[in-house]
């Protein structure tokens, strides 16, 4: 007979039923991110992956691990989450491919107030889809049901990746020589930094989401819920096609230019971008304008229309923006690099 004092884990808000089923809908998703070097399948205590070493020197595996902030708020109040796990990939895979790595898989950790399997599976399926776009498997994680630490409606998510690169062409910036030009590569709108600022700015209410915004040519909640791009088969096309001639990679993630292309620069070297070679996105002069924020903090927050930096030799940019074209980027090339203090000199468009 049952005590009627008992609890069950059910009762103290973890329903493991529901975890199963959620195993069960996601499972397919991530099958469908599996490359070669992945054993076993989904459902272990770790995810196994034989890397191919093949032709490598001095084999170098790159990490990276990141989340996707303060964007999330933006998912719960318009109840849809198929997108913001292509940004947690984004995040990671963005910034090991500035080391000329390529992604070998990812893990996701999901933690949440109430596993509602639906859900979770939508979150899972943008995994795989960021996956599926920068050529990693997503090899396993963690769904958490933390009840108490999170309401119901709310969770948290983070990823993990692991690249591979030959020592010898790890990309560190240590080649990069005045007079290297700096190609731009076009952002797909915010990505997934400055959201605190953002949503102070424009606000985060279903309301002010569902609005529709003429500068924008959508809702305010379809341009910031935009996933962030994939840079990584274009980049690693470009160092095929270019080898050595590549000297430098910057994800321009948290912090916007002035923080992030300076990570590419060795000491007394500085970069000199000129943003009216650009086209600078609907999005960032709407939160400019009203939030009547200095230039100077847009760029040192926000990507402001450029995703990646990339510095190589002057007389490969032709080559380099016809292969990028090709690839279905938005290639600009926006300056140069200059003997000078470490950091970045911005020409601006006004």
């Amino acid at each position: 007979m049952k005590d009627s004092k008992s609890e069950s884990y059910k009762q103290a808000g973890v329903d493991v039923v529901a975890g199963y089923e959620s195993i069960e809908r996601i499972k397919p998703m991530v099958e469908s991110t599996y490359t070669k070097g992945v054993l076993g399948s989904i459902g272990g205590f770790g995810g196994l992956f034989a890397p191919d070493f093949t032709g490598m020197e001095r084999p170098v595996l790159i990490s990276g691990a990141d989340g996707v902030g303060t964007k999330l708020h933006l998912a719960f109040a318009l109840d849809r989450h198929d997108t913001i796990g292509i940004d947690c990939v984004a995040m990671c895979v963005n910034d090991i491919i500035c080391a000329g790595a390529t992604p070998l898989f990812v893990l996701d950790y999901l933690a949440m107030g109430k596993n509602i399997p639906a859900r979770t599976a939508e979150i899972v399926s943008g995994f795989a889809a960021g996956c599926r776009q920068a050529g990693a498997a997503l090899v396993g994680g963690e769904t958490a049901e933390m009840p108490g630490s999170y309401p119901e409606g709310e969770y948290d998510l983070a990823g993990f990746t692991v690249g591979l690169v030959d020592e010898k062409k790890i990309i560190d910036g240590s080649t990069i020589r005045p007079g290297d030009r700096l190609i731009a590569l076009a952002s797909s709108g915010l990505h997934s930094n400055g959201f605190s600022l953002v949503r102070k700015v424009l606000g985060d209410s279903k309301e002010a989401l569902a609005a529709h915004v003429p500068e924008l040519g959508c809702t305010l909640g379809e341009e910031l819920l935009r996933p962030t791009r994939i840079y990584v088969k274009s980049i690693l096309a470009l160092l095929a096609d270019l080898g050595t001639a590549v000297r430098g990679i910057s994800n321009i993630t948290g912090g916007g230019i002035y923080e992030n292309v300076p990570r590419m620069l060795p000491e007394g070297l500085r970069a000199v971008i000129h943003t009216d070679k650009i086209p600078l996105p609907a999005v960032f002069k709407l939160i400019r304008e009203r939030g009547n924020i200095p230039e100077r903090d847009m760029y040192n927050t926000f990507n402001m229309g450029i995703g990646m930096v990339i510095a190589l030799e002057k007389d490969k940019v032709d080559q380099a923006v016809q292969t990028l074209t090709d690839l279905g980027e938005k290639p600009y090339v926006v300056g140069c690099v200059e003997t000078g203090e470490k950091g970045v000199t911005i020409r601006g468009r006004d």
